[in-house]
């Protein structure tokens, strides 16, 4: 059956998770190089990466990928969206971020 998901939840998925913490929680290779987060690709295992901390979007510059906290996990842990979704809900910050 499927699972459906509010977009206010999806979008603080998105946007609330860091990447340090969600790296560390997947237990993905990971470094940093002049200031700026890079990770292993999941896709193509090449390190031409970084992490916009403005957008909190990754992107592998080798193979073109781009990944929000979502993709990542679903494409680091090989599961759906709504695995993926649900392993992700405990990284939430507990209050949302104020509107500014």
């Amino acid at each position: 059956m499927p699972r459906y998901f509010s977009d206010l939840l999806l979008r603080r998925l998105r946007n609330e998770i860091h990447w340090p913490i969600l790296l560390k929680h997947l237990r993905w290779p990971h470094k940093r190089r002049e200031d700026q987060l890079a990770f292993l690709c999941p896709r193509c295992r090449e390190y031409r990466s970084a992490v916009n901390p403005r957008t909190n979007l990754g992107r592998c510059f080798y193979c073109q990928t781009n990944f929000n906290p979502i993709e990542m996990t679903m494409a680091v842990e090989e599961c759906d969206f709504v695995t993926a979704v649900e392993y992700l809900l405990p990284l939430l910050p507990h209050e949302p971020p104020a509107a500014s």
